[in-house]
């Protein structure tokens, strides 16, 4: 099989002519992998088209019976439920498929895809298909400005979709977010610009999309198993650059990211545009006295920056990343002729989404942050770096991360670490090597059942109030996944929200 940054994509004249709705789809045989919420609104808008749809899913869930009977009803050829329907590539209605459309999320390893590749079938993600169904006739053609990073995504794209809206634009926040693609595709809204977030599972499957403008937010080791090892993660985050026709937009700070874009073969016209939270040079956006700034899509570029945003714009509490985040949206904005006022106006009403550096409470001047969503190190190591000093909740399911160079680097502004999580042995030993004058306290450890993160969440915050003095910052930040006590990083971040508010009640009652 081919590595796994190189998607197979053979030959095949009938599929090469299906670059919009309007093109015959009708007849053609598809097996849809996976029952997820990409992968139904694959399934569904290829049966629309008239496709010939086998659906395989190897979750034999009542939920997934649902949807099968649903997709049954609209006109589905067969819908197969079980693990063992994932070891094959299954056939439809007696021959083999033309053509495999894969959720995101599935190895190329697996059996079936494995399958498809020895076949020589083409595989397509739900964005390869998204794209190729962009063009319809009668309908405006929204243009894709294309967000990938392994941190910072749905803010960006929330941030992007935000400013074309204050610009008056009919623009909606898709992929990975959360709307898939292809149902904004068939919305009744003819939207005008899409503000699309790419995993790199997503990226994988993708081979001809054109995007306006696309950025790279920053990259740093993950999910290096799925893409067996950091090189080919790269090589899947790099192709959100192919093909764009405006705008290339780099985190200037990340040779690696630098590197994507030296090597994207774009189209002609297409412009490196990077950025900053620093005085930015020429062809770039940055950050100067308070403001962000742009000295790339303003004509005297050579000696002036224009002022797009304030600092404070960015959210309640401006951070680093929020303020790199807002740049990377504020130059695809730019790059899709947005004036500066817009891009401000888009900042300044933007929500951003619980869980993410989210001020829960200011109370005795102490700040209660809530960063569940910060599962990895990396998205931790920006949130530390954004208070100081920190009292630092953390842990949870580690699946085997390294936390040596995250505990060195911050280990200055520790003031106590409180430890949950039932998976804690690496995230212990880090302390106690690089950070061995902090206290840790191991909550999980004073809860009778482990795995009640409710109450080990509970005692979390009782300990930091406890520790805690004016000026100190509590943060929930545990760089690790959260299934090991919670639903989701969601139920985690409530929790401790909920824990928060009953002690701030407690203390002003």
């Amino acid at each position: 099989m081919k590595a796994t940054n190189e998607n197979p994509l053979w030959n095949n004249p009938r599929l090469e002519e299906l670059t919009s709705w309007d093109a015959s789809w009708a007849g053609l045989r598809v097996v849809v992998a996976g029952l997820g919420v990409s992968g139904f609104a694959a399934a569904d808008t290829l049966i629309e088209l008239g496709a010939r749809v086998v659906v395989v899913d190897g979750n034999d869930s009542e939920a997934n019976q649902q949807k099968a009977e649903t997709l049954k009803i609209v006109g589905a050829t067969d819908v197969l439920l079980g693990a063992t329907f994932m070891d094959s590539l299954p056939q439809v209605e007696g021959d083999d498929p033309e053509l495999v459309v894969t959720s995101p999320g599935l190895r190329p390893t697996l059996g079936l895809l494995a399958d498809a590749v020895e076949k020589k079938i083409q595989i397509w993600g739900d964005v390869e298909l998204a794209w190729r169904l962009n063009r319809r006739e009668g309908r405006a053609t929204p243009q894709w400005l294309c967000i990938t990073g392994t941190n910072g995504k749905t803010t960006t794209v929330g941030m992007t979709e935000s400013i074309l809206q204050a610009a008056g634009k009919k623009a909606i926040a898709v992929g990975n977010v959360g709307t898939p693609i292809l149902d904004a595709l068939r919305d009744p809204v003819e939207y005008e610009y899409f503000a699309v977030e790419l995993s790199s599972f997503q990226l994988h499957w993708t081979h001809s999309m054109a995007p306006l403008a696309s950025v790279v937010l920053n990259v740093a080791e993950d999910h290096v198993d799925w893409h067996e090892g950091y090189p080919n993660y790269l090589a899947d985050k790099a192709r959100i650059f192919e093909n764009t026709q405006v705008a290339c937009v780099f985190n200037a700070n990340q040779p690696e990211i630098i590197s994507m874009v030296e090597e994207a073969d774009v189209q002609e016209g297409c412009r490196a545009i990077g950025f900053h939270a620093d005085t930015p040079a020429v062809s770039m956006l940055g950050v100067v006295e308070g403001l962000l700034v742009d000295r790339a899509f303003t004509e005297n570029r050579q000696k002036e920056a224009l002022e797009v945003a304030a600092v404070s714009d960015t959210g309640a509490l401006p951070t680093k990343h929020t303020v790199e985040n807002a740049l990377a949206a504020a130059a695809l904005a730019r790059a899709a002729g947005i004036s500066p006022a817009d891009v401000q106006k888009g900042l300044q009403t933007f929500e951003p989404g619980a869980h993410r550096i989210q001020l829960v409470a200011n109370t005795h001047g102490v700040l209660w942050v809530n960063d569940s969503k910060a599962t990895n190190p990396h998205a931790t190591n920006a949130s530390l770096a954004s208070f100081n000093p920190v009292i630092w909740i953390a842990g949870g399911l580690s699946k085997g991360v390294d936390y040596t160079e995250l505990v060195q680097e911050h280990a200055d502004r520790l003031k106590a670490v409180l430890v949950i999580g039932t998976d804690t042995k690496n995230l212990l030993q880090a302390l106690e090597a690089e950070a061995p004058l902090v206290p840790v306290y191991s909550i999980t450890d004073q809860v009778e059942d482990s795995a009640d993160g409710k109450l080990v969440l509970k005692k979390a915050v009782a300990k930091a109030h406890e520790l805690s003095e004016q000026n100190d910052t509590v943060l929930l930040a545990p760089a690790a996944a959260s299934m090991d006590q919670f639903v989701s990083y969601a139920d985690r971040g409530n929790s401790f929200i909920h824990a928060v508010t009953e002690l701030v009640e407690e203390i002003n009652s």
